[in-house]
């Protein structure tokens, strides 16, 4: 279950792309984010759900190396639960006192815990693909958090008439979907520069998670909640810089007024 995002990540969010390339794929529809905006703010709600979508699903090949446990008290954890979500995860440590390494229970202070024990083993258990880190990941494609959830809700079955439909009109003529590999729109480039191919089968499935909170886990729901949180893990002061931003914005307009009626003092004689 647990490896089921191998190739949307790993593979579709992790490629450099070519002009022709990025040409043939559709632009990833503009969602509505409660963070988008100058006064955008996390949904709490959304962010825990998309942490579970992330334990239960992503973390089984993708890690979360600039995350700690103790960064969770930004999505509305308490000390207890944090420290509960600390003690389920395993942490390599050492050496102990005869230089050897050691296992031992997660505490709020670590780092989330890579799958793998270094990158030549993520790779050998993924076919080659070396899947990579979530932390960053929802800024570091153009389009952002757009883009990763139309990657993640953008797998379907490639019809054999497609070259009828208008629909399919950005692949080139000669496209021909590689065995063992999965149609995806806004996938924009995988193996001899052909477009929108990963390999893999759809990473998500209505019901492969059940949220806590009792919300229905569609695949559009956990596409959006685990965007949500790598959006989150991207940028985990995002609420305080547009606070910050606000007040700067409000502070500037009232030095101007008050820059106005100063200059109107100074030059009333003047004029």
């Amino acid at each position: 279950m647990k490896k089921l995002l191998i190739g949307v990540l790993a593979a579709g969010l992790g490629l450099t792309l070519t002009t022709a390339e990025a040409a043939q794929t559709p632009a990833p529809p503009e969602q509505e984010w409660s963070f988008d905006g100058i006064v955008g703010t996390f949904d709490r709600a959304a962010l825990q759900r998309g942490l579970q979508v992330y334990r239960e699903v992503c973390s089984g090949c993708h890690s979360l190396k600039y995350i700690a446990f103790r960064n969770l008290s930004d999505l509305g954890y308490t000390q207890a639960e944090i420290n509960l979500l600390a003690l389920e995860a395993v942490v390599v440590d050492g050496p102990d006192d005869e230089g050897e390494m050691f296992e031992r229970d997660g505490r709020p202070s670590d780092y989330f815990p890579s799958p793998f024990p270094n990158d030549r083993a993520a790779a050998a258990a993924n076919n080659g693909a070396l899947p990579p880190d979530l932390s960053l990941m929802a800024k570091a494609r153009k389009g952002g958090p757009d883009y990763t959830y139309a990657i993640l809700t953008g797998f379907e079955e490639l019809p054999e008439n497609w070259k009828e439909l208008d629909e399919y009109s950005f692949l080139p003529r000669d496209f021909k979907l590689q065995e063992g590999l999965t149609f995806n729109r806004y996938f924009p480039g995988h193996q001899i520069a052909m477009a929108d191919q990963i390999a893999m089968a759809a990473p998500l499935a209505g019901g492969v998670v059940e949220y806590a909170d009792g919300t229905e886990a569609t695949i559009e729901q956990m596409s959006h909640d685990v965007t949500t949180f790598l959006m989150w893990t991207a940028e985990p002061k995002l609420e305080v810089r547009k606070a910050w931003g606000v007040k700067v914005m409000i502070f500037v307009f009232v030095l101007t007024v008050l820059l106005g009626f100063v200059k109107k003092k100074v030059w009333a004689d003047v004029h």
